[in-house]
């Protein structure tokens, strides 16, 4: 099975060449690296590791542009699948396989820090699973995925599929969009249990939100705004998992 592995790194200096160096065993993957406009020691690193692509942003444009540029290279090398993951440590390459064996079934298959929680010993900062939990519920409702984690991002997708959203949000808001047009689409859904792991619980999304309520609005505007573009309501039924 030939797949890409699409990491979009910011910064990611201190963690990045383990990161690659733990998916050297996936012979049938090759690592596309999304480069946000680092500032780091990132470029470095990747001017001396071995990796299929770097795709450069020369300046910072966002979690959601840099998984769009990931998309666009696996669409345009024809592979049939892709991964998405950080390159924080924060996605345990192992469970990879967990993502790939469900895609000849579905059209995404998404990481949740939540459906088995013997796999972690670790417990996430309140705020960020109360917000988790705000917007997995608004989107059932909305799209009828029977989610448990709607912001983790390392998922597994077949390339068809993605072919057939029309992304635009470029930054965090990005996976709420990402879930409503894949509905909208009729792309069908399931999870696979993954870890949750927090090695930097002081991390804040790039000093982009001052604190819960003002990411939680956020993303309660994409979702708004998308929804209204879609013309999503709850009644909505797609395929679900």
């Amino acid at each position: 099975m030939r797949f890409a592995i699409l990491l979009p790194v910011y910064n990611e200096g201190a963690t990045l060449q383990r990161v690659i160096e733990k998916l050297l065993p996936f012979k049938n993957g090759d690592v596309v690296i999304i480069d946000d406009g680092s500032t780091d020691a990132t470029p470095s690193i990747l001017e001396r590791v071995s990796v299929k692509a770097v795709v450069r942003h020369d300046q910072n444009e966002g979690y959601g542009r840099s998984l769009m540029d990931g998309f666009d290279f696996a669409k345009a090398n024809n592979y049939p699948y892709c991964v998405t993951m950080d390159a924080d440590e924060q996605h345990e390459p192992g469970f990879i396989p967990c993502l790939l064996e469900q895609l000849d079934k579905f059209d995404i298959v998404s990481g949740s820090r939540y459906l088995n929680p013997a796999l972690s010993g670790e417990v996430p900062p309140p705020e960020r699973l109360e917000v988790n939990r705000i917007i997995t519920e608004k989107l059932h409702q909305l799209t009828g995925y029977n989610l448990t984690d709607s912001f983790c991002g390392f998922k597994g997708y077949r390339v068809d599929g993605l072919r057939k959203l029309h992304l635009t949000e470029t930054n965090y808001g990005f996976p709420i969009q990402a879930w409503l047009q894949a509905a909208k689409a009729g792309l069908t859904v399931t999870e696979c249990a993954v870890p949750l792991i927090y090695k930097d619980h002081s991390r804040n999304f790039n000093n982009q939100f001052a604190n819960r309520d003002e990411r939680l609005n956020h993303y309660l505007q994409v979702m708004d705004r998308e929804a209204k573009l879609l013309g999503l309501s709850p009644s909505l039924s797609p395929t679900k998992k």
